[in-house]
């Protein structure tokens, strides 16, 4: 397509996930597209998120099975590790997968793509792109979101990771780590850490990792990870971060740790601290005070229902607008303002009912719609039927017995949300899902053939929970005196 003039149908800011979804369906549907990317393509995904955290994760659960092989009847390894091939083999999965958000792909599907340069809104219909000025009847912010860096005294001027530089800048293992939050980000990064051979401390101000979940889920992680060498302080806080001593390394820092029960303070050293405490949406730079667009540096963009901001032919998605800072959910609202813009007489809005996550730790601790605690805030009624993987077969057999499925369900089987915590609990948490989107309820489920033995097996099982409680004392008695007329003689 000829770039000869400015005007477009659509201009998309941000490069990652939304905004390439955004970008390429609008381009596939016919609209003239520009994207407007000022970093890397591919966005925090690709580059320091989920791509090569889940990389680091693969071969550290390699390093953990060498190192624990007698469980399965073989001779345990050494399991030695290099960290700088593990990263090097890290960067170059990523590398692989490059491609597919690559400038060259986008402008081959259609999309004229402005990288290197920030947009910049002059008015509600017009983005300042280096020397260029491009016009458009519709505009998709999707600039994502920043590691935040909390103003800890003296962290700022002394040298630390986050995930915006942590795989890329590290480059041999630190004699030891610190981790700043007890998230996804933190948990995953620690354990993975701590399986390649590098002494780990997660500091987590909360009085347990991953706040999210309810207090069983984490206790399996907690204890997976401390099975792992990680050294768990919840319940505490940094109160000053300083530089280390040299011979921990050029990364290395003093943190003060203090106790929030107690007021205790101790001292550490570390060869080097990952900050995860977080994320920050990215809405600095971009002139929404000249295009009219509601904001704050906390939450983001402020958006309806239907992902449209307080100018209504401006769309905000992904971590810069929404509460759900995850790669699917900013695809599901690329697809959404894709529709809307197409259809702007009938919108639809988009859903929050049904969204999945998953903690890729080791076991893996998945979650969709509503869990116990949530469900009590929100004043639901509800029974929980739960089922251990210790009493699955497939589990007993693959050495994977940690976890369980809990499912909160109505008095009429209908599913208000699901917890699981396992081994590939991210791949089959999508049968709750599906039930969810699609009104599945729980007698529904426990009539479904799943093939033995499997792990997804487990799926069924807090259906038949919930099967045994409709078995009223009415209708046992009932089926008491059925089967005892026919008693043989």
């Amino acid at each position: 397509m000829s770039r000869s003039s400015s005007q477009y149908n659509v201009v998309v800011i941000g490069g990652g996930p939304g905004g390439l979804v955004a970008a390429a369906g609008l381009a596939g549907l016919g609209a003239r597209v520009a994207l407007v990317e000022r970093d890397r393509m591919g966005g925090d995904c690709l580059n320091t998120g989920c791509v090569p955290s889940k990389a680091l994760i693969a071969s550290a659960r390699v390093a953990h099975l060498q190192r624990h092989a007698g469980r399965y009847g073989l001779t345990p390894q050494d399991g030695q590790v290099d960290v700088a091939r593990v990263f090097e083999r890290m960067r170059l999965r990523r590398a692989h997968l490059a491609h597919h958000d690559s400038p060259e792909r986008f402008e081959s599907l259609g999309v004229h793509v402005y990288h290197g340069a920030p947009g910049l809104f002059l008015s509600p219909a017009a983005v300042q792109v280096g020397d260029e000025t491009l016009h458009a009847d519709r505009f998709v912010i999707a600039t994502g979101a920043r590691a935040l860096v909390p103003a800890t005294p003296g962290l700022k001027e002394t040298p630390h990771y986050t995930n915006e530089n942590f795989f890329d800048d590290l480059t041999t293992a630190p004699p030891s780590l610190a981790i700043m939050g007890g998230g996804p980000i933190g948990t995953e990064m620690a354990q993975a850490m701590s399986r390649l051979g590098v002494p780990t401390t997660i500091i987590e101000m909360g009085p347990h990792l991953l706040a999210r979940e309810d207090p069983d889920a984490t206790s399996v992680v907690s204890a997976a990870l401390a099975a792992d060498g990680v050294e768990i302080l919840t319940g505490h806080t940094a109160k000053e971060v300083m530089p280390g001593p040299v011979s921990l390394g050029p990364r290395s820092v003093r943190v003060t740790i203090e106790q929030q029960a107690t007021g205790e303070m101790q001292q550490r050293e570390f060869g080097a601290l990952l900050v995860a405490v977080g994320r920050a949406p990215n809405v600095q730079g971009l002139g929404l005070n000249a295009a009219g667009v509601t904001h704050d540096p906390r939450h983001g963009i402020k958006v309806d229902a239907t992902l449209q901001t307080s100018r209504k032919n401006i769309f905000a998605i992904g971590d810069v607008a929404s509460p759900y800072k995850f790669t699917h959910v900013a695809d599901a609202q690329a697809r959404t303002v894709i529709r809307n813009i197409l259809i702007p007489f009938k919108p639809v809005k988009f859903a929050t009912r049904v969204i999945p996550w998953c903690t890729y730790t080791d076991p893996e601790c998945a979650h969709v719609g509503h869990n116990e605690t949530s469900a009590r805030q929100a004043g639901l009624n509800f029974a929980v039927h739960k089922f251990q993987l210790s009493e699955l077969d497939r589990a007993v057999l693959e050495d994977m017995t940690e976890g369980f499925v809990k499912v909160l369900a109505d008095d009429r089987g209908r599913i208000l949300g699901a917890t699981v915590v396992g081994t590939g609990a991210g791949d089959w948490i999508h049968e709750y899902v599906t039930a969810m989107k699609h009104g599945i309820s729980l007698p529904a489920l426990a009539g479904m053939i799943h093939a033995y033995p499997t792990l997804g097996e487990a799926s069924r099982r807090p259906a038949d929970a919930f099967m045994r409680t409709r078995l009223t004392p009415m209708a046992r008695r009932i089926l008491g005196w059925r089967w005892g007329r026919h008693k043989p003689d």
